[in-house]
């Protein structure tokens, strides 16, 4: 393995990486607590 490989192996593994948190964050299933989440600095205590 030469140095040029791990390089294009270090650049798909992070745009493997990239694309997970990109659909994570946007799933359906998140929605509610990253809204909850949104609306923390605008509570009273």
């Amino acid at each position: 393995m030469d140095v040029n490989t791990l390089r294009i192996l270090a650049t798909v593994m992070s745009f493997i990486v990239f694309v997970g948190i990109v659909v994570w964050a946007w799933s359906r299933k998140n929605e509610s607590d990253f809204r909850e989440a949104a609306n923390l600095p605008f509570e009273q205590d």
